[in-house]
């Protein structure tokens, strides 16, 4: 019964519990793939945290000018690999969802090999794809963080008045109420923008749309998702920060025995080792749990269309009627996946009863 719930697409939309369900029983199913697929993005992301970490802690103790000049570039490069480590995990959640896509329709295997493959046969249009959803989340964060600074600044300039004529508890009480209220409607403001573009990979490489054509899809398909993208998210984030955690004791216990202060406010006070042991750390929290996120959002992306588009019962009629003949006509949906014509799998065999060619259920 756990292998049909974890391969087939149910009948009913999912929730926000159900989709978190979903993607950690895929997650066991397919425990070490998944980890070798995210891993080379996350390397990326630790080479360059190392190298960071490195030039942060001489850039401003080096007596030398040239020396100065090499760490300044050591902390560029490092900058630069931890930008690029992101905008490949971005990259690769386009091929995941495409080779989870397959592997619900076909039943292919979840592979490395396939996901990747599925990277390099659009690799451009995803990055100049990925760089726009960039933009757009850095827009989006901005407009969040104005909203809230700006409702901050009214709550705050409230209690102070409203201190003058009640109680100090009573406007300290309402302060703490109203900046909450303001933290969690910049959060909704936030996910709202970002949910428009959470799904530019998934379209390009499943639909086969071109750029521009997968950020409209995108934004048509969002509706609604706000509340359980946002319930991925928090449980990615405390998830992986559980993992960093549990990674991060045993090592400010080493520390601590060996009379390192492992609080993070005494940082620059960290011998080399310890810093550099830090930083790769949360790399590596995150290469457990970002297959959770990659199979989140594809997981997302599905529901959506199975929410308006049917595309549950389009994936059973293509796993058992084998591949539609190709007819001149227009359809307002998208197809169940885009698939290369020179990869077409054959079609079921018909039977002398069956003169449709359809295999018997």
């Amino acid at each position: 019964m756990s292998e049909f719930i974890a391969t087939q697409l149910p009948l009913a939309p999912l929730g926000a519990g159900d989709l978190i369900d979903r993607a950690v029983r895929l997650y066991r199913r397919h425990l070490f793939t998944l980890i070798r697929i995210a891993a080379p993005p996350v390397v990326v992301s630790a080479i360059g945290s190392v190298l960071w970490t490195i030039a942060w802690r001489q850039l401003f103790v080096t007596p030398s000018s040239t020396v100065l000049a090499l760490y300044v570039l050591l902390f560029s490069a490092g900058a630069a690999l931890i930008i690029i480590g992101h905008i490949f995990s971005m990259l690769v959640m386009g091929g995941a969802t495409r080779n989870l896509v397959t592997h619900l329709l076909w039943n292919e295997p979840v592979s490395a090999r396939t996901t990747y493959s599925a990277v390099r046969s659009r690799f451009w249009a995803l990055l100049g794809a990925t760089l726009i959803v960039a933009l757009w989340g850095g827009m989006s964060v901005s407009i969040a963080l104005f909203g809230w600074y700006m409702v901050s600044i009214i709550i705050g300039f409230g209690a102070v008045v409203l201190a003058q004529v009640a109680p100090i508890w009573l406007s300290v009480l309402l302060g703490v109420i109203g900046f909450l209220a303001a933290t969690v409607v910049a959060l909704w403001l936030f996910f709202f923008m970002v949910s428009r573009v959470a799904y530019v990979p998934q379209v390009m490489l499943v639909e086969g749309k071109r750029v521009f054509e997968a950020v409209g899809r995108s934004f048509s398909l969002a509706k609604g998702n706000v509340r359980r993208l946002m319930a991925m998210a928090l449980f990615t984030y405390f998830a992986t920060w559980s993992a960093l955690m549990i990674l991060v004791i045993p090592l400010g216990w080493y520390g601590y025995l060996n009379g390192i202060d492992p609080s993070p406010w005494n940082a620059v006070e960290w011998p080399a080792w310890y810093a550099i042991g830090y930083s790769v750390l949360e790399p590596l929290s995150s290469i457990l749990l970002a297959p959770v996120w990659m199979l989140g959002l594809s997981l997302l992306y599905v529901d959506e269309r199975v929410r308006h588009e049917g595309y549950d019962i389009e994936l059973m009629a293509s796993r058992q009627l084998g591949e539609m003949p190709t007819l001149n006509v227009s359809s307002p949906f998208a197809p169940a996946i885009s698939v290369d014509p020179r990869k077409i799998p054959p079609p079921p065999p018909a039977s002398p009863n069956n003169l449709l060619g359809l295999r018997q259920v």
